[in-house]
């Protein structure tokens, strides 16, 4: 049977995904704006900022977990 995923190393999957999801909808943001949707682009831009502060959390909680060895 396959070792379970450390912590950190789920935590930095559920980052990727995020930085992924991230992508795939700023994408879909730029189409909306350029087909008359500015209004939509705004407030997905909006919610952007909360997930770079996140993502800017989530990465140093995974640097203390790795420094504390919990890989």
């Amino acid at each position: 049977m396959p070792a379970p995923y450390s912590l950190p190393d789920m935590l930095e999957r559920i980052y990727e995904n995020q930085l992924a999801l991230e992508a795939a909808i700023m994408e879909l943001s730029i189409w909306t704006a350029n087909h008359g949707g500015h209004h939509v682009d705004q407030n997905v831009r909006g919610a952007f900022e909360t997930i770079g502060e996140n993502a800017g959390h989530i990465k140093q909680a995974l640097a203390r977990l790795r420094s504390q060895g919990l890989d």
